[in-house]
């Protein structure tokens, strides 16, 4: 971020902390493999029976997957950070308008 962040514009850094929660969202969703798998664990983070079992039984690819409702329920943003992910908007926003300025 020190180095790109000079020339990247708030709405780029946004763009990007999009796809970059997609990406590891979908990264997840490979990781789970099974079908079984994949309705357990949305189900243990907070999804719906029903819910789960739809978007886990669907033939759909990893992308296309990672932008439903339910996995940006079960794997939420406040569950990204909590596993250790820094939101390239909040670094931004660090590098632009540092807390000694205000």
């Amino acid at each position: 971020m020190n180095y790109f962040g000079i020339g990247m514009r708030y709405n780029d850094a946004v763009e990007q902390d999009h796809r970059l929660r997609r990406r590891i969202r979908m990264c997840y969703w490979k990781q789970w493999r099974t079908t079984r798998k994949r309705v357990g664990e949305l189900m243990k983070h907070g999804v719906s029976e029903h819910r789960a079992v739809s978007v886990g039984m669907s033939r759909k690819g990893y992308w296309h997957l990672a932008k439903t409702e339910a996995m940006n329920v079960g794997l939420s943003n406040a569950y990204l950070k909590k596993q250790g992910l820094t939101s390239i908007r909040t670094l931004w926003i660090k590098v632009y308008y540092p807390a000694t300025a205000r």
